[in-house]
Formats: C-alpha cells, sequence, structure tokens
C-alpha cells in the first residue's frame, strides 16, 4: 500500500496549519496514498515550551476537532492519524493521537510516557494515558500508535507487536536549542533515528515517524525557542530507510508490503527466541 506523512512548520493560526493541511492530505489522496499521518499537536504552535493555563483553551475544540478531521477522512477516502489535544474533564487532559478511517473513529491512544524537561513541559499539560498499549483495526492493517516520547521506550514498541500491529507509527514533536553544539546536535539526531530504527528491527515491522520541523519562538522567554529538527523517515522491518526527509518541509510518501513482515520475522525470529521466564525484572522500575 502506499503510505504518507506531513512534515510541516507552525503557521501562526489553527486556520492556516488546518488550511495548507487539508490541501496536502487532499493532494496525497489523490496519488493514491490510502495512509496519512500527521505531525504531533498538527493544529497549534507546540505550547509546552512554557506553563501557561491558558494553552488549556486549545484543548476545548477536541470534540469539533474529531469531527473536522474525521470528515477529511471520509471525503479523501484514507486512514488518517491526527494528533490532537483531548480535554477529557476540567482539569484533565490528553496528549492524543485519533485514527480516522474513512469517515469513522478507529481508535485512539493518549500518549503514555510524559515528558518534563526544559523546553518541553508536558507533564504541567498531559495526564498519563490509561488506554494502554492497544494497536488500532484500521482498513489497511492493524496500527501501534504511540506518541513522540514513547519513542524511547522499546517496551511500548513491544507490547504493540505481540499485540499484532502491523505498522509502529509515532507523531512526534523533537528538535534543537539553537545554543546547543553541531556535535551534540547530531548526537541527538542520531540517537533519535537510530532507537526508532531499532524497534522496526527488533519487531520485523514496518515504522512511520512524522515529526515537526521549523523554528518555534518561546513567547515567555523561559527559552529561546526550539529548532525542530524534521527527519521524518518511513522505514521497513529490517529498518531500511524507505523514504527519508530533511530539516525542510515535505510530503514522503512510499510503498509498504505488509507481507515482507512475514519474510523477515522467518529469518529473524527475535520472537520465537525471547525468554519471557526470565524478563520479570522489567516489571521493577530498577533492581537495586
Amino acid at each position: 500500500m502506499k503510505v504518507s506523512l506531513i512534515q510541516m512548520s507552525y503557521r501562526g493560526s489553527k486556520d492556516r496549519m488546518i488550511g495548507d493541511m487539508v490541501a496536502k492530505i487532499e493532494a496525497l489522496a489523490k496519488g493514491g496514498s490510502s495512509l496519512i499521518v500527521l505531525q504531533e499537536l498538527h493544529q497549534s504552535e507546540y505550547f509546552c515550551q512554557s506553563e501557561d493555563t491558558k494553552f488549556f483553551d486549545y484543548a476545548k475544540d477536541f470534540k469539533s476537532d474529531v469531527e473536522f478531521w474525521a470528515e477529511v477522512s471520509r471525503v479523501n477516502s484514507i486512514v488518517l492519524v491526527a494528533s490532537l489535544f483531548e480535554q477529557r474533564a476540567s482539569g484533565l487532559y490528553h496528549n492524543t493521537a485519533v485514527v480516522f478511517d474513512n469517515g469513522k473513529v478507529a481508535g485512539k491512544y493518549r500518549k503514555m510516557h510524559i515528558p518534563d524537561d526544559p523546553g518541553f513541559y508536558e507533564k504541567f499539560y498531559f495526564t498519563p494515558g490509561d488506554l494502554g498499549f492497544e494497536p488500532i483495526d484500521t482498513s489497511v492493517g492493524r496500527l501501534g500508535v504511540l506518541v513522540c516520547w514513547d519513542q524511547w521506550f522499546p517496551e511500548a514498541a513491544r507490547i504493540m507487536a505481540l499485540k499484532g500491529a502491523e505498522i509502529l507509527i509515532y507523531p512526534t514533536a523533537i528538535g534543537w536549542f539553537d545554543e546547543d553544539s553541531e556535535d551534540e546536535k547530531q548526537r541527538q539526531l542520531d540517537a533519535w533515528i537510530t532507537v526508532q530504527r531499532a524497534h522496526a528491527i527488533s519487531n520485523g515491522i514496518p515504522l512511520i515517524s512524522c515529526n515537526r520541523c521549523g523554528f518555534e519562538s518561546d513567547e515567555s522567554g523561559v527559552i529561546d525557542g526550539i529548532r525542530f529538527w524534521g527527519n521524518s523517515f518511513i522505514a521497513g522491518a529490517q529498518g531500511e530507510f524507505l523514504a527519508r526527509a530533511n530539516s525542510s518541509e515535505c510530503e514522503l510518501t512510499t510503498q509498504i508490503d505488509l507481507n515482507n513482515s512475514k519474510e523477515v520475522r522467518d529469518i529473524w525470529p527475535f520472537l520465537r527466541d525471547r525468554r519471557v521466564d526470565y524478563y520479570k525484572d522489567l516489571l521493577k522500575l530498577y533492581c537495586d
């Protein structure tokens, strides 16, 4: 099947982001893409650079946002992975990926691992997810949808694979601080790419990682801002690059053959050789 992702920079408003994104979706759908993935919190700026209660208002439109993107999915006859800010109740919010299948909500995933680092103050905004690591069945296959910080945790990818996920998908928002050295920037980027390719390899399934790009300043002045590094990619079941972006805006499209996962797993049977009888220590925070 043909799959695509959209790597974009922030346009300054929700309306402009949505308008440009919908136009790109329409073009990709006309080109034959049946699965399209959007970046983390794709409707807005990455507001987690500072802690400000005004941004909770973004989540009030969650229900209407779901209805809108469901219609985009229906009109274009696609499976669409969107990343939305969910208000579940007053004072209770989630970073939520919603999967739409030809106009219907196929399922959703609430981000499980929540970071709290300079410029990435997500614990202020998001309650950790409570839906677990559950793949979402769609007309194009069973999708293992995770979000950003989840990328660094092999346990999340493994559980999705053990529950039958056929593709791992990561909407994400990660970047550099301009004051970092060039060597440090390269180390961070290499680590980010490597850990995700490793998830594809160790589980024998393809992976789609869709990142933001462009510079976003922090209006609070606490930090200078984040330069989102883009570099979105689509990898095969052996971690090979099927499509790869640089730091500029782009749409990536490639073919994914889900049957290839069986061939790869037959020659690299990692699931067969797992010693689950000796993995109990993984349930501990640390083995003191």
